[in-house]
């Protein structure tokens, strides 16, 4: 399989609301920590994120809230090119410029986890959900500064790790205006054990991102968001 030139465009893919456009949700697909191989509709890590876009759509298409699936360039990460963050962030000014002042919220999985808490910065975003992210130590809490930010990891997950993410969760308190993190019993990496689980909560996610439907676990003390069992 050739190398894809990571000059070519990324894509993105748009689930319309069903009424006037009130939000938008871009939802970030894994990858791998090196590799310049094309990503592919059909690759295992975008196929995931689609019941859980669809999900989302169930949930808030009918208060407004559009979804967009981006699909990266490349399969990697790529230090210090960094190309799936590059990706988001052309996903993030395009939906500025078609929907200039609408809030965006991000739902990642894994590398598209560390990619949706890297680009929260963007001053679209005003919500971020990371599923089974890939927080390795030293990532930095600074572009959640002032977002609400729910974290989700399989207490099973041997690709990301759990503690991790709860080592991250704990430092962006300090910057986010809200921070929930929930431990998902019995579930590994790819999230196929418990699906109802995951696609409950991301509606759930994207319903409270909206005002429409307070939920999650905002009102627990904040010590205890941090490993609240699922």
């Amino acid at each position: 399989m050739a190398d894809r030139p990571v000059g070519d465009a990324p894509s993105m893919s748009l689930w319309r609301a069903r009424g006037p456009v009130r939000a938008v949700t871009l939802v970030l697909h894994g990858g791998a920590e090196a590799g310049l191989r094309r990503t592919y509709p059909w690759g295992p890590a975008y196929l995931r994120m689609l019941p859980l876009a669809r999900a989302v759509r169930r949930a808030a298409a009918g208060h407004g809230v559009e979804v967009r699936v981006l699909r990266n360039r490349v399969r990697g990460w790529n230090e210090p090119d960094l190309h799936p963050v590059v990706d988001a962030r052309w996903a993030l000014a395009r939906i500025r410029a078609e929907h200039p002042g609408i809030p965006v919220f991000l739902l990642g999985h894994s590398m598209g986890g560390r990619v949706a808490l890297r680009v929260a910065d963007d001053p679209a975003v005003t919500a971020v959900c990371a599923l089974a992210p890939w927080t390795p130590d030293g990532e930095p809490v600074d572009g959640v500064a002032g977002r609400d930010v729910v974290i989700a990891h399989g207490t099973l997950d041997r690709t990301t790790k759990p503690a991790e993410s709860y080592t991250f969760a704990w430092r962006a308190r300090a910057q986010a205006a809200r921070v929930a993190r929930f431990e998902v019993l019995a579930e590994g990496h790819a999230m196929l054990c418990r699906p109802r689980v995951w696609d409950r909560l991301v509606g759930e996610f994207a319903l409270d991102a909206a005002g429409v439907a307070p939920g999650l676990a905002w009102s627990a003390d904040p010590d205890r968001r941090l490993r609240l069992p699922l």
